[in-house]
């Protein structure tokens, strides 16, 4: 990758400062922070800061790096068609704004699970919150893995220095700057990667636009003659991976799962004073969250428009468009944003993942808020900090594994995964919500390891039993859908 004006030392010197600044904000907001700052921050979040953290853990690497690759590319998500997605995820909100959050609040839940718990027992409970950490989990470690990749070819490999080694060091990072304050720290952590991300994405659209003497008035045609700019795909019908009504009801029910049944992104929208606090921020993020993912795919479209502009051949893989031209095809300042952008949009998801994981270990299994021996302050702090370097460690460990299998575009691959893990949780929320019925709840734990085998034959021979039809990202629903239908089998009155 050629790296015009930006030596490793350079990159290095960026991301070592960046990193100081996170530490310094960690130790700010951390002092004095007990358990209870780590886990809810004690209800004290300011509404707004939470929602602009929101913003860069919803877009996170995969976003900033994966979609402005694949509106050029063709396939899934090609041109605008994502917008399509995005529409879905402002059905998905106001589900969680109107039905989600206002349960949490009135049960005063920690972990969101505990409903599960209280609706059907200690089963379902535990079988809930273990599909969240592998959901998370895997949905973190391909977020991660892309950033790692980038940063380890930019910055580590030039001095010879191992991917392992890169992936501790990176974990290592968060582990500093969140294991004392937990959500207390991330909720202004998250505020200022948002930011940090935000402003590469628009300075890079500024210099492109520069290069090209576009105007704002003049990028629409612009992107309309290019063939970029299509939002509506709706001829192709239910076989075409593209399809409005497929990609629209999957926004939908991604956002349900991956923010409103999502320990990570719920827990800050807990930490906030009341609901209406909360619902507040909800309808804010909401309406940023459309304008910014216009943004990336506006910086999309205009990244492939310059390559052709250049004449350069198209990168093996559209993941790294972005990377190719920032680092050595535009002014100095855009690749220095662009490093700063990438770290920021990694690190906004995987610190809030290990504050996440280690709340729900602590709460879920390891039972904080029942056993009498976790009343004292300090020996609940020292387990909980073991937690999360346990947590940390793990996380390392699924990075690593992810260099060995990576294949394909990395949005794809998360979501692809997110559908076979998520589905549990779809489909046991939904049940609780809105039925009546009694659960045997020593089964339920079987009914959510066979919903995903099954949803995942029946997406890898959906061509052939279905008539031409691919479900991709609606997986999910029919995840969800035989989940409900394998806990109804077990119920009764």
């Amino acid at each position: 990758m050629q790296t015009t004006g930006i030596s490793p030392l350079l990159i290095l010197s960026i991301v070592a400062g960046y990193f100081l600044l996170l530490i310094f904000l960690a130790w700010i907001t951390s002092r004095g922070s007990t358990t209870d700052d780590f886990f809810i921050n004690r209800h004290k979040s300011p509404w707004y800061l939470v929602a602009i953290g929101m913003i860069g853990s919803s877009l996170s690497g995969v976003t900033f790096i994966s979609i402005p690759g694949v509106v050029g590319a063709g396939g899934h998500n090609q041109a605008f068609s994502y917008m399509q997605v995005v529409l879905g995820y402002l059905l998905g909100y106001m589900t969680i704004s109107l039905v989600l959050m206002p349960l949490y609040y009135r049960l005063n839940l920690i972990s969101i699970y505990g409903y599960l718990g209280m609706r059907f027992g200690p089963v379902s409970y535990k079988t809930g919150s273990a599909f969240f950490m592998l959901s998370r989990m895997i949905g973190s470690a391909f977020r991660m893995f892309l950033a790692v990749m980038v940063l380890h070819t930019l910055l580590c490999e030039p001095f010879g220095i191992p991917f392992y080694i890169t992936v501790l060091i990176a974990i290592l990072l968060i582990w500093v700057y969140t294991f004392k304050g937990g959500i207390r720290t991330i909720v202004f952590t998250d505020t200022l990667q948002t930011f940090c991300m935000l402003a590469a994405v628009i300075l890079t659209i500024v210099a492109i636009m520069h290069k090209l003497d576009l105007s704002l008035f003049t990028i629409p045609q612009a992107i309309r003659d290019a063939g970029f700019a299509k939002v509506f795909f709706f001829e192709g019908g239910w076989a075409d991976q593209n399809n409005f009504f497929k990609q629209f009801l999957s926004g939908a029910l991604i956002t349900i799962v991956m923010t409103g049944l999502d320990q990570d992104m719920m827990q800050k929208n807990l930490s906030c004073k009341n609901i209406g606090e909360a619902q507040k921020n909800m309808y804010f993020f909401s309406v940023i969250l459309i304008i910014a993912n216009l943004l990336v795919l506006t910086l999309g479209a205009l990244l492939w428009i310059y390559l052709d502009h250049l004449g350069l051949a198209a990168p093996e893989r559209s993941d790294q468009l972005y990377a190719l031209l920032a680092m050595g095809h535009l002014p100095l300042y855009i690749g220095i944003a662009f490093i700063i952008g990438l770290v920021a949009s990694a690190y906004n998801s995987a610190d809030g993942t290990l504050t996440a994981m280690t709340t729900t270990v602590c709460m879920d299994f390891l039972g904080f808020e029942k056993e009498a021996k976790y009343k004292d302050e300090a020996y609940k702090t020292k387990i909980r900090r073991r937690v999360h370097i346990l947590i940390a460690i793990f996380f390392a460990g699924v990075i690593m594994l992810f260099q060995l299998i990576n294949k394909g575009s990395v949005i794809n691959e998360l979501f692809r995964a997110a559908g076979f893990t998520y589905g549990p949780l779809l489909g046991l929320f939904a049940f609780g919500l809105l039925t009546r019925r009694k659960l045997k709840d020593q089964y339920s734990i079987l009914v959510c390891i066979a919903a995903p085998i099954i949803s995942y034959f029946l997406n890898a021979y959906s061509v052939q039993l279905f008539n031409g039809l691919t479900f991709g990202f609606l997986i999910l629903a029919v995840n969800g859908l035989l989940t409900f239908a394998g806990l109804w089998l077990i119920s009764e009155k």
